[in-house]
């Protein structure tokens, strides 16, 4: 009974730093019995009505003076978990940020409706549903869970110690795995069914789980191997294109513990799944798992902390391995399973003007689409469908002088000139808009020519080339989840290639020097990444699968070209990792990203060296379109990151209490161009 438990710890919703802790209020007797932790609450705060949850109720309170009541209990439902409530405090302590911000990400709004509308228990479970594992593959490998014998899946057993993961996590374990996915897989045996059966494990064994993965394409690519797999409304899907009721009443159906498998986009990593068996995510490195508000948090970092707090398995899938798993991997915090493929079942490939391609095709061997390219395209076609992968959208997105290659720049704000279409004059691609005449800075020369193809253009030459084919775009705009087996070209951009049926006959990747280039600490690691990507969906060596790397530059060795010609993922990810150890950059030292007020730098740095005088700070640097903002990179020793980020949050509190008008902002852990 909590009748002797008069007063409540109240999270309250302030968005303020330094109030970030709870207060308490008294309980009024009429409210006693709705007053549960963790259910919404409305308190008097600074003489306003504020929003809040309930952490704790107690009988004494620790402030000496008078309570205020609690106003109103918003509703009986106990939103706010325990598991969830820690989760929010290790996050904001590692992310220098605030409880309320994860818990605004953690806990969706209110739906009365779908609140009265979903009942409170959970209808009894399909015969054959959730709770059957089937056998499906040799007795060889089966696995004894109480009284029931279970069998790997195949899916799994053709992983180096694939079986022994699965088996324990069946088991009732917490193993926690770094898979490397074989490319070039059919359907039945692809990825999507490869974390519907680690789910399944997990239900083996009486625990829930959560899968996330980037988009939501590959959200309904995994919603369908769980459906066919454990049955119709035995898991939810929460995304960020559900309705609020929709949505609301997919959340709490997993809280009332109607459904225990969770499948979706980064803000699923915090669904409150009864009896956390296993957390995954897959394609580490894609950006979409950086939350891009407070706290800033990368999927990874979420899931690994929930599978600390609850005890839970770990998986982190993808064809390539980021240098962030490669760094868990070789502390020993996760163990390898898979690796990369036999070089059969992976597609051949070719690097287009190596060997004798130049002397044969002359300029032709490094024209946007390459000869050899183009060959490879045509003696494909007549197999399946053939793939593109362009860098970047639009029509000509960059443009440089055509005497001397000087990016072409807008004489108003100097932002980059691009064209639209090729009805349209050039524009800029900051300001918008289209200068009447260029003249170059560098060399007085007044024509323009392509600095960068996009995907429009693409998808004209090769429309021209081939025009009896069927050409497809899939980019920005229109995202086409599936093409068919049939012969035809696809055009997209990196991260919207449909899945061909069959596998792609042929994948041509261009601009291959446009991923090198970016300015940015990740690009060659987000090169190969995306590179992978797109190579993975065709279709494998024995199978005539080949893959052409088209204007990677030829004069010296690229590690990123050398690995996609191996096909070697896992030797890429050592040997960046190796290198960020040599440098001291991330993921082998503690880093975080500062963005503050000129007047407030020197403060920052006092701080920061007050608690680790190891630390290195970077900068400060101007921020662009800012007067009074700098950027400061800190770096530290993994042991001091904790007191740099506590020191961090200590400031943003003193600014927030003096009501500074712009706060610090803290970014732990992410750093991009430097």
């Amino acid at each position: 009974m909590l009748l002797s438990l008069p007063v409540a710890r109240v999270l309250v919703d302030t968005g303020l730093v330094h109030l970030d802790r709870p207060f308490e209020y008294l309980v009024p007797e009429e409210l006693d019995e709705a007053a549960q932790p963790g259910v919404r609450v409305k308190v008097r705060f600074a003489g306003r009505d504020r929003p809040g949850y309930l952490v704790e109720r107690s009988d004494a309170a620790e402030h000496a003076g008078r309570l205020a009541p609690i106003r109103t209990v918003v509703s009986d439902e106990p939103v706010l978990t325990p598991p969830v409530l820690e989760l929010a405090r290790r996050l904001a302590a590692h992310q220098a940020a605030t409880s309320g911000d994860t818990l605004r990400l953690a806990i969706p709004p209110r739906h009365a409706r779908a609140e009265k509308a979903l009942p409170l228990q959970a209808p009894d479970a399909p015969a054959g549903g959730a709770d059957t594992v089937s056998a499906e593959t040799d007795a060889d490998t089966a696995t004894t869970t109480g009284d029931e014998v279970f069998t790997t899946p195949d899916v799994w057993a053709g992983y180096r110690a694939g079986t022994a993961w699965w088996s324990r996590v069946a088991a009732g374990e917490s193993p926690r795995a770094a898979w490397l996915a074989a490319p070039s897989r059919p359907a039945a045996s692809d990825w999507p069914v490869a974390f519907a059966q680690a789910a399944r494990a997990a239900l083996a064994s009486g625990r829930g789980s959560v899968l996330v993965v980037p988009d939501q394409r590959d959200v309904t690519r995994v919603d369908e191997a769980l459906t066919q797999l454990l049955g119709p409304d035995q898991h939810v899907r929460l995304t960020a294109d559900q309705g609020p009721q929709a949505r609301y009443t997919a959340w709490l159906r997993v809280l009332r513990g109607h459904v225990r498998v969770v499948v979706g986009t980064r803000a699923a990593a915090y669904a409150p799944v009864h009896d956390l068996g296993l957390v995954g995510w897959w394609d580490d490195g894609d950006d979409l798992h950086i939350e891009p508000r407070a706290p800033y948090a990368h999927v990874r970092q979420v899931l690994t902390t929930r599978a600390d707090i609850e005890d839970a398995a770990l998986l982190v899938g993808g064809v390539t391995m980021s240098t962030d798993i490669a760094a868990l991997v070789d502390s020993g915090r996760v163990h390898l399973v898979g690796g990369s493929a036999a070089r059969r079942d992976a597609p051949r490939v070719l690097v287009a003007g190596e060997g004798t391609d130049e002397e044969r095709d002359g300029p032709g061997a490094r024209a946007h689409i390459p000869s050899s390219a183009h060959r490879a395209a045509s003696a494909a076609l007549s197999q399946g469908p053939v793939l593109l992968q362009v860098p970047r959208r639009g029509y000509l997105p960059a443009m440089s002088c055509a005497s001397c290659r000087a990016p072409a720049r807008c004489p108003d704000c100097r932002g980059p000139l691009a064209l639209p279409s090729p009805d349209r004059t050039p524009e800029c691609g900051w300001c918008g808009r289209a200068p009447r005449g260029f003249v170059c800075p560098h060399c007085d020369g007044d024509r323009l020519r392509a600095g960068v193809i996009g995907a429009r253009r693409t998808a004209e030459e090769i429309g021209r080339s081939f025009p009896d084919t069927k050409v497809i775009t899939s980019g920005a705009g229109e995202v086409h989840a599936r093409v068919g087996n049939e012969s035809a070209i696809v055009v997209a951009t990196p991260g919207a290639e449909p899945v061909a049926d069959g596998g792609y006959a042929a994948v041509l990747l261009l601009d291959a020097w446009a991923s090198l280039d970016r300015p940015d600490l990740r690009a060659a690691e987000e090169a190969v990444r995306r590179w992978f990507a797109a190579a993975g969906l065709c279709r494998s060596w024995i199978d005539g699968g080949v893959v052409v790397l088209c204007g990677a530059p030829s004069h010296v060795t690229i590690p990123p070209v050398e690995a996609l010609v191996r096909w070697d993922p896992q030797w890429f990810a050592g040997r960046e990792l190796a290198e960020r150890a040599e440098l001291s950059l991330p993921p082998t030292t503690w880093t975080a990203e500062v963005i503050a007020h000129r007047k407030r730098v020197e403060p920052i740095e006092h701080a920061v060296r007050s608690v680790a005088p190891d630390a290195e700070l970077l900068g400060p640097l101007p921020v662009a379109d800012s007067q009074e903002q700098r950027r400061l990179v800190v770096k530290a020793p993994f042991a001091d990151g904790p007191l740099v980020a506590a020191a961090l949050k200590d400031l943003r509190a003193g600014e927030s209490a003096r009501k500074a008008e712009a706060l610090t902002s803290v970014k732990v852990g992410h750093l991009g161009a430097l």
